[in-house]
């Protein structure tokens, strides 16, 4: 389809942003808008310079045959602090409180407005490491796996507790709970990893690590690599992390049941954000 310059611009701007880290042939477009290839590459680097300006992310060129450019998701810090403060004043409310000092998350955890912006900013902070898979475990966590797997534009796997019949043949691991202390399982069709893959973990909560750290576990099962842990929310109160390195955007510091008392401050992210 044969267009001017504007609608080459508003077209291939939609087309990038559907698929971040997508490499995509300078030909494609070329033959998309019949237009020479010179001309996509001044329409290119109008859409970088705008992205960069407006903190949307970058376009990336990768010269050669067999080349051609990506939508590089980007956050700036500045939006991800607003983020971040806009998670601590929503989960530092009393009314969150739930019996036994848990929180309750689920409204925030179902807003796609609010997950897609988690999404990018996670996906800005992992945008350099390999990433051919999100893992997350059922159930609070997918709705932020998935918001983190659509910008890096890779598929989602669930660690799940139980087997389903619908899976196929399963891998079952046994895990310490890093808070309770008790043996659990977690389990994952064989279908759903290739082997070598490298993995990014992505968890809605972490107290001590043991869930997180039973999922690395079962990345061996599968002679996978693991790229990155991602937690919305770490607690502090816990003596002992199963888990190291990791990225939290959220850290709870304290619960007071009695006084109806939740401290929330930002986490470790900032020492990842370019």
């Amino acid at each position: 389809m044969k267009l001017r310059r504007s609608g080459r611009l508003v077209d291939m701007t939609h087309y990038l942003l559907e698929r971040p880290h997508q490499l995509i042939p300078l030909t494609f477009f070329a033959e998309r808008y019949e237009s020479a290839k010179s001309s996509i590459s001044e329409d290119l680097a109008i859409i970088k310079q705008t992205f960069e300006q407006q903190g949307i992310g970058t376009i990336k060129t990768l010269p050669g045959a067999a080349g051609g450019v990506q939508y590089i998701p980007k956050m700036s810090e500045q939006e991800a602090e607003e983020i971040v403060t806009y998670l601590c004043e929503q989960l530092s409310r009393p009314d969150r409180l739930l019996p036994g000092g848990y929180l309750y998350m689920t409204d925030i955890l179902g807003d796609p407005r609010i997950m897609n912006k988690i999404g990018r900013l996670y996906a800005s902070i992992f945008a350099d490491r390999p990433v051919d898979v999100v893992m997350t475990i059922a159930t609070k966590g997918i709705p932020l796996a998935y918001a983190v797997a659509h910008f890096l534009y890779v598929p989602v796997v669930i660690v799940r507790h139980d087997n389903k019949v619908t899976e196929g043949s399963m891998v079952s691991i046994n895990y310490v709970s890093g808070s309770s202390k008790r043996i659990q399982t977690m389990v994952l069709a064989k279908r759903s990893l290739a082997e070598g893959a490298n993995v990014l973990i992505i968890d809605d909560f972490m107290k001590a690590g043991g869930t997180v750290n039973g999922m690395v576990n079962l990345l061996n099962e599968f002679n996978a690599k693991l790229s990155g842990i991602g937690v919305l929310v770490e607690s502090e109160e816990t003596k002992e992390r199963l888990v190291d390195e990791y990225i939290s955007l959220v850290r709870l510091s304290s619960v007071d049941v009695k006084e109806k008392q939740i401290t929330v401050k930002a986490g470790n992210y900032t020492q990842f954000m370019e």
